[in-house]
């Protein structure tokens, strides 16, 4: 007698967060896939860095002070106390990619938290945020960095904690009117109903619904600190030296632009592009958004 059996049912897949959704789209957007490209081409390098940098970033080569050009020891030249240039882009990578990094999530949890505050309780919280922040927009963004600097000192944290101070506001602002609109939305009221507290509310149901123009914004405000690294060492108020500094790269070798323009022009190059590939991959995020 044939035993029947019952059918194999295969468990229905669980679908992946939209986030994900959303970068797996992202091979969609050509514009999008560049800037992917150019972003984790610098991720990789400054992952890489202690083993693909051909030398020390701080190691003088004073035999190449009489040809600082391109050579065969010296792929991209060398700068004019003969450091190679290569190792010195490599190694400045990294800085840029820890620091940017940290200094923007630092800007949006501070930002964010305002932002929230400012929208969901309205009233005076939002009055009190709202003034604090115009009167911080209301300083020149490059004064403000430059006060903030020389007043403590030029370092990593400092100028982290100068971004998250002259970001913030900013962020809060974009976050204030997501929460406007947010809040009047029916799931806010179901978890208002279930007695939820407004901490919850805030964190759980309208920052998360929110993600989408604020994951194109931190990808824009990657590049708007790179480029803030980068003039901040171009007047000084980087990383102290010898630590390499794509902005105090340029400031090294600007009065040598007219001779050996090389020592210019790669650092600015590696700029562009990193700043670039962050332009180019919020344009791609904000393309696949509005077709979703």
């Amino acid at each position: 007698m044939a035993v029947e059996t019952a059918p194999v049912v295969a468990a229905p897949r669980r679908p992946a967060p939209a986030f994900l959704r959303r970068l797996g789209l992202l091979k969609e957007s050509p514009v999008g896939v560049v800037g992917a490209f150019l972003v984790m081409f610098w991720v990789v390098v400054a992952l890489l860095a202690p083993w693909i940098s051909p030398y020390d970033p701080n190691e003088s080569d004073y035999t190449a002070l009489l040809d600082p050009t391109p050579s065969a020891l010296h792929w991209l030249g060398t700068d004019h106390q003969g450091r190679d240039i290569l190792s010195r882009i490599v190694w400045g990578s990294r800085t840029v990619l820890i620091v940017a990094p940290i200094a923007v999530f630092s800007a949006y949890v501070v930002g964010s938290m305002m932002g929230l505050l400012a929208g969901y309780y309205r009233g005076w919280v939002d009055n009190v945020l709202t003034r604090v922040s115009d009167i911080i927009l209301s300083f020149p963004v490059i004064i403000l960095y430059m006060i903030i600097i020389a007043v403590f000192g030029p370092s990593a944290l400092n100028i982290i904690l100068a971004v998250t101070f002259v970001a913030s506001p900013q962020i809060a602002r974009i976050v204030r009117g997501l929460t406007l609109e947010l809040r009047e939305q029916d799931f806010v009221a179901a978890a208002k109903m279930r007695g939820e507290s407004p901490f919850y509310i805030m964190m759980v149901e309208i920052l998360p619904n929110a993600r989408g123009p604020l994951i194109v914004d931190a990808c824009l405000r990657m590049g708007y600190t790179t480029i803030t690294i980068g003039v901040l060492g171009f007047l000084g108020l980087g990383l102290p030296p010898p630590d390499p500094d794509w902005g105090g790269m340029i400031k090294d070798s600007y009065g040598m632009v007219s001779v050996h323009p090389h020592m210019v022009l790669i650092p600015c190059a590696a700029i562009s592009s990193l700043v670039l590939g962050f332009n180019l991959l919020a344009d791609g995020l904000r393309e696949i958004s509005l077709r979703d």
